[in-house]
């Protein structure tokens, strides 16, 4: 338990992972959090991390890696098993671990249908809920919207095939959702976690405002069509040298859906970028509730900041893109 007003000592899983890594690196940046990675394997941590190696099969050896800290952050692979989460909350409990960031990065899964339709919103509720029910722990949920790079250098996601000047407009292409950077997930996590426990001022902003509550952060809110516009510019290229089509966003997520639901896990990217953009306000967080970036001190993305995400995100579609 932190015996000061501040929150120190931090585990989490997946340090080396996409957005893990940049959570690290901000934590450590920030000098004011000790760090500790929790892993199953042989995982080569940054300089001033120690390592917890655990078995997930093993609840003792879970506990005792969680036992004096004082947040758990999890950044799980889709492709971890379903029951991974859950132990390591069971752990949580057991060791007394008072705040926990669930893997709950992207959409507001909790909103309306998008997480039943997306399949991501039970198994996240269900989580919270026991969160809740242990007792011992508070949830914080990270809504950060989509990665924006790989999101645009994957066809699949926000429709773009940059390699082959392509793209795919579901609807009109005017729906705008939010969408963040890693480095600005990790600055919000150490942002985040470097506020006091309770406000040292009256309406400071503090960790405990948002015990099981969400967070809300985000680089940009743009539809398709805004996102063209920018990668042309970035690009030097124009629409007629583009191959542009339209889709109707119901058509191609229920497409998605049937190839998943028969097994084809290839669908699932389309089908959860797809429904995201359906033209109903889902995806934007950001007009439903506010940011909390200001509250946060997180700085301002820039046209120069925006133009480095696209500028990577061409050169990552030069590869294969990023693949769930």
């Amino acid at each position: 338990m932190p015996s000061i007003n501040y929150v120190k000592n931090i585990a989490i899983v997946g340090a080396t992972g996409r957005v893990g890594r940049h959570i690290v690196n901000e934590l450590l940046a920030g000098g004011k959090h000790s760090v500790t990675a929790i892993t199953r394997g042989n995982t080569e941590a940054p300089a001033g991390v120690r390592v917890a190696k655990v078995s997930y099969d093993d609840a003792e050896s879970l506990k005792k890696a969680l036992e004096g800290q004082d947040v758990l952050i999890t950044t799980l692979s889709v492709t971890a098993p379903k029951d991974t989460q859950a132990k390591l909350v069971e752990a949580a409990a057991a060791a007394n671990v008072p705040f926990i960031l669930p893997n709950e990065w992207g959409i507001e899964s909790s909103h309306g249908t998008l997480g039943t339709d997306t399949f991501m919103g039970p198994a996240s509720a269900a989580v919270r809920r026991r969160i809740e029910e242990l007792g011992k722990s508070a949830w914080i949920g990270m809504t950060t919207g989509y990665w924006f790079m790989h999101s645009l250098a994957s066809p699949e996601a926000y429709g773009f095939d940059l390699k082959n000047k392509s793209v795919t407009f579901f609807d009109e292409g005017k729906v705008k959702i939010n969408s963040i950077t890693w480095e600005k997930s990790g600055q919000a996590v150490a942002a985040l976690l470097s506020l006091p426990i309770k406000p040292e001022t009256p309406g400071a902003p503090a960790l405990s405002d948002y015990k099981n509550r969400r967070l809300y952060v985000s680089s940009w809110l743009m539809s398709q069509k805004d996102i063209f516009q920018h990668v042309l510019r970035v690009s030097g290229t124009k629409e007629s040298d583009w191959s542009i089509k339209y889709e109707p966003a119901v058509e191609r997520y229920e497409e998605a859906k049937k190839r998943l639901v028969s097994g084809d896990r290839s669908a699932y990217q389309r089908m959860l970028y797809t429904r995201t953009f359906y033209d109903n306000g889902d995806g934007d967080f950001e007009t439903r509730h506010g940011l909390d970036n200001d509250r946060l001190g997180l700085a301002k993305e820039t046209q120069g900041s925006l133009d480095e995400e696209i500028k990577e995100a061409l050169k990552l579609a030069e590869g294969e893109g990023y693949k769930y």
